[in-house]
């Protein structure tokens, strides 16, 4: 079948059905402290490396360590010398992407806003999970990480985040690791949403293994439902890493989709190999046609747990996360 593309809150409570009401955080006391790394990382005298790391390794203490060896690669048994060649190559062939990130994010107080927000929203529905305490921005290499949860931080790979048209995304170097569909969201929005996805994901690992694909796609759907409570105000569409158009035609085709899992006895499969082209990131779903995004069932995923959500208002999130996802399935009765 070718399928043309073109609340009211109290303290812990919640309701969906798109209700977009939101519970006021701003009394909600939260520490976030930015730490701009790159600036001084990249500040070093080349001709003077190994005094000047001793510094940043002073100034940085939480971080200097897991940049040289996670991100850089710069392994522990080397010499002062080697370490120094390897940064000194690292800092030279960087320097336009680090100059590009300072064009963009020179001041970050607005991006420094939006965390702190959303940590306010995370405080408010899961007042038990342990926020980082530091933003830490980074210079990383391009093919490289985009940051992550560290111990008490909270890292973020500016080179990541330089806009869609960024000329270096578009070399064969970096599209073979980051494809045209993934750095369509390298843009600076995607800062929040990027440091919200991790930190869901910290609250709640997901382990999808030997499950089959309708509990995979509500455990996709539960972590986007809580994506949407912790980011109230972002478009849905960006949640998905969709484009506006995706999301609207996805919206509009519900049961197109819906049909391709049950026509296709497709929901009770447990290959993984096969799943994954349904509930990961992908340029696009082949049943449906060239137009159709990648991901749809995470896409539907979401919109079972939507519908399980509207007809238990009353349910918190962290019970919702911890609700048998089979149970969700069978109980909203979803049929678009």
């Amino acid at each position: 079948m070718r399928f043309i593309f073109s609340f009211i809150f109290s303290v812990f409570l919640f309701s969906c059905g798109g209700n977009k009401n939101t519970p006021d955080v701003s009394n909600i006391k939260v520490d976030v402290k930015v730490d701009r790394f790159e600036k001084d990382f990249f500040a070093m005298d080349t001709n003077n490396i190994t005094a000047d790391l001793e510094k940043i390794n002073t100034t940085h203490p939480t971080f200097t360590k897991d940049f040289l060896i996670t991100i850089l690669g710069v392994a522990p048994q080397w010499s002062n010398d080697t370490i120094a060649d390897y940064i000194k190559q690292y800092i030279t062939y960087s320097k336009t992407i680090y100059d590009t990130s300072q064009k963009y994010f020179s001041n970050f107080s607005e991006y420094e806003k939006q965390i702190k927000k959303s940590f306010q929203y995370v405080r408010h529905y899961f007042p038990k999970y342990v926020l980082p305490k530091n933003v830490i921005t980074f210079v990383g290499p391009a093919d490289g990480t985009a940051g992550g949860l560290g111990t008490n931080f909270y890292a973020i790979g500016l080179q990541a985040h330089l806009g869609k048209n960024f000329p270096l995304y578009k070399s064969e170097q970096i599209r073979n690791v980051y494809p045209d569909y993934v750095s369509a969201n390298f843009t600076p929005d995607f800062i929040v949403i990027n440091c919200m996805k991790n930190i869901v994901a910290d609250m709640f690992p997901e382990t999808n293994e030997d499950k089959r694909l309708i509990i995979q796609m509500v455990e996709k759907g539960k972590r986007l439902l809580v994506l949407e409570k912790l980011l109230p105000t972002v478009d849905e569409h960006k949640l998905m890493g969709y484009t506006a158009s995706q999301m609207k035609d996805c919206n509009n085709h519900q049961k197109e989709i819906w049909n391709l899992f049950t026509q296709n006895n497709y929901l009770q499969m447990a290959d993984n190999n096969l799943i994954k082209n349904y509930v990961s990131e992908g340029p696009k779903t082949q049943e449906l046609g060239e137009d159709a995004p990648g991901n749809v069932g995470s896409f539907a995923g979401w919109q079972i747990v939507k519908k399980y959500a509207s007809l238990n208002k009353e349910i918190t999130l962290d019970s919702l996360m911890k609700t048998n996802s089979d149970l969700i399935y069978q109980q909203a009765k979803y049929k678009p």
